[in-house]
């Protein structure tokens, strides 16, 4: 029913068995990785309630025109951005709010407007659909605001919202939804996928992807590998390879237009791969650059490794306070130096 779709038959099967029989829950809650295809789902489960694919799928996310729009509010003041809250509504029954602002968050402006669009019905058919793309990234006023519409939403409406974690959100949300867990594709779904695309370096995609095809189409793996080498050399310094000033120089040279929260989520993956040699089980993502990870992987233990996990964790955690990305690694650097 949703072709194209890769991969997650059975959450496409659930949706496809709920338009067939005409039983729709007016909460869906699509859980799961980045870059699995959660939203590209919920446009699919639209198209067919609604109709008008080619409209629904302008309000892709990562179509070059969007992710620009997004890029320049990225610059845009606080209050510039509240006057105008950013949405996509190119169908008259289908309206898109993703994560907006450089800490890309749902804001209470966001849900304040969607629950005065949600006051009108449908003008063509019988629903309207609103997509909240990260829900997860709702601040605390915004997931709140959020609950009154969800205890009582007009009979019209039915809310789709995506989520990485949906133990972020608030228990009373997912309560009010039906959830949906999306898994990573195989190695072989993926490797179909990036086939039939006729991608580049399409080892290295699938390998860096970790099963989502979004992150495999969408991978600069340009600026990837320069996210990887500062953060092997941070691995190398917080283990004692290098010396702390190796790190400094290399902190020096960050580029203050990447978000720190990049080289994060390079650094999660090189922990993983490091973790799996040590222990010498599955396939790592970094392949390329195997000797320097193993070269690691002998100097640690798991009490650091463990440490090290937890204190991204933190950072992770600061980055809707726009911490500053280099004294944020320092530190780490530093603390890890001493576990």
């Amino acid at each position: 029913m949703f072709e194209p779709f890769y991969g997650n038959c059975s959450a496409a099967e659930t949706l496809a068995q709920m338009i067939r029989q005409d039983r729709i829950p007016q909460t869906i809650l699509l859980n799961g990785q980045e870059g699995i295809g959660k939203a590209t789902l919920a446009r699919r489960f639209a198209t067919e309630l609604l109709g008008g694919k080619d409209k629904i799928e302008k309000d892709d996310l990562s179509l070059p025109d969007n992710a620009a729009l997004m890029a320049e509010r990225e610059k845009l003041p606080a209050d510039k951005r509240s006057e105008d809250p950013l949405l996509f509504a190119s169908h008259v029954d289908f309206v898109t709010f993703p994560p907006d602002g450089p800490l890309r968050q749902i804001s209470i402006q966001q849900i304040r407007l969607l629950k005065e669009r949600a006051q009108f019905g449908p003008l063509k058919g019988r629903r309207r659909v609103f997509l909240i793309d990260h829900l997860d990234r709702a601040n605390e006023q915004a997931a709140n605001s959020l609950l009154k519409i969800l205890e009582e939403p007009p009979p019209y409406l039915i809310l789709v919202a995506t989520a990485e974690n949906a133990y972020d959100l608030l228990p009373t949300i997912r309560s009010r939804s039906l959830m949906i867990a999306m898994s990573p594709l195989s190695a072989l779904e993926m490797e179909s996928f990036v086939r039939e695309k006729a991608l580049k370096d399409s080892k290295r995609r699938v390998a860096l992807a970790g099963g989502s095809p979004g992150i495999a189409v969408s991978l600069d793996l340009d600026a990837y590998d320069k996210r990887r080498a500062a953060m092997i050399a941070l691995l190398q310094s917080a283990s004692g390879l290098q010396s702390y000033g190796a790190w400094s120089r290399v902190s020096e040279s960050l580029g203050r237009t990447d978000k720190l929260e990049n080289h994060l989520s390079v650094l999660y993956g090189l922990l993983e791969d490091i973790l799996l040699l040590q222990h010498n089980t599955g396939d790592i993502r970094n392949f390329d650059i195997r000797s320097e990870l193993e070269a690691i992987a002998k100097r640690v233990r798991f009490e650091w490794l463990r440490t090290a996990v937890e204190k991204i964790d933190e950072l992770v955690e600061l980055l809707r306070r726009n911490i500053q990305k280099t004294i944020a690694l320092d530190a780490l650097v530093a603390e890890l130096r001493s576990v």
